[in-house]
């Protein structure tokens, strides 16, 4: 068939755009089940075809470093890998050995006694259950946190999981309940953390609104220091503003039991025993609203407040996660309490 020079353009313009269609459409025809060969295991549906195309996108461009962290660190099957990568089972293989990365030779450096931390790389639900509670987890929240004496082990932190302004919800890392932004051109985009080279993570998440979002990780001692803050770019006060901060434990050998009687919930202090006995995982934050646990998860927390913030103000909330050996749990967590609600030096 003959076309003309203004009509081949049209077509070619029209491409990229048939091309994004088809995309979305197989991406949500995976999510819902229709094409059952790359469908999503339980828990893993994607309803937010944006954010995933935004993860892979950005997975693709700092390929070789998310391949390590998957296959290395997280021990992620090539399955789960390719999930995350959008490349079929054969093109994530091939990435891998052009990079040098043998998951059955090759281990992440972490040493011993020493706390890792990396970005969760999304793609396996960090949850064992209560999933329909957290729908289409998005990674750019969610960071991992290597257990000091087991470096195969970890949990994974979502900072945050949800934003309350009131009665409302403004911010949520999955999707379960409808946020306040739950409208066509007003989902906010959540972006990658920054990596910084002394292992610290770094990220900051616009609403639609003015209001920024944003927060660190940065190891420690015996663990991680953190900090969590809003900034209020906004013409009016905000007031009631409550977050959940979740420390997940599906990762975490020895931590998996799906109960709250191998806890501790003392304000502003959460803390879960390990099966031995002897080990423990702790969070603490200042200022402190609410701790407790969902045993189903199973997770800890020890979710942090901020007071009313003015227009072009910063709210701050600091917190901790840390590791113990020993049978001096009280004393270690009276000693928490005082440390995490003493002032900071300026």
């Amino acid at each position: 068939m003959y076309h003309s020079a203004s009509s081949l353009s049209s077509l070619r313009q029209a491409i990229p755009l048939y091309h994004a269609l088809l995309m979305g459409c197989l991406i949500v025809g995976t999510a819902a089940g229709i094409y059952p060969e790359t469908q999503n295991p339980p828990g893993e549906t994607r309803p937010n075809v944006e954010q995933q195309l935004l993860e892979q996108r950005e997975t693709r461009e700092d390929l070789d470093f998310w391949l390590r962290n998957m296959l290395l660190a997280h021990r992620y099957t090539w399955e789960e890998a390719a999930r995350v990568t959008g490349l079929s089972l054969q093109e994530t293989e091939a990435a891998a050995r052009r990079a040098g990365i043998d998951p059955d030779t090759g281990a992440y450096p972490f040493p011993l006694k020493r706390t890792g931390v990396l970005p969760y790389p999304g793609g396996r639900h960090p949850r064992i259950g209560f999933l329909e509670g957290a729908v289409d987890p998005i990674r750019a929240t969610k960071a991992s946190v290597f257990l000091p004496w087991d470096p195969r082990s970890y949990v994974v932190i979502d900072l945050p999981e949800a934003i309350f302004r009131g009665k409302d919800l403004i911010f949520l890392a999955h999707t379960h309940i409808p946020t306040v932004w739950d409208q066509p051109n007003r989902r906010p985009r959540f972006l990658d953390w920054r990596r910084h080279p002394d292992g610290g993570l770094a990220g900051e998440w616009p609403l639609p609104d003015g209001v920024v979002v944003g927060a660190t990780i940065q190891p420690a001692a015996a663990g991680v220091e953190m900090e969590l803050w809003l900034h209020n770019g906004t013409d009016r006060m905000l007031t009631g503003l409550r977050t959940q901060v979740c420390v997940m434990l599906k990762g975490a050998e020895g931590f998996t039991e799906q109960a709250n009687t191998n806890k501790i919930f003392e304000a502003p202090v959460a803390a879960a025993r390990s099966q031995s006995g002897d080990r423990w995982i702790l969070t603490a934050w200042s200022p402190c609203g609410r701790v407790w646990g969902n045993d189903q998860v199973p997770c800890i927390h020890a979710d942090p407040v901020w007071p009313d913030c003015p227009p072009g103000a910063t709210a701050r909330a600091r917190g901790r996660l840390w590791f113990y050996e020993g049978n001096g749990i009280q004393k270690e967590i009276e000693r928490a309490k005082a440390e995490i609600t003493r002032p900071r030096e300026p």
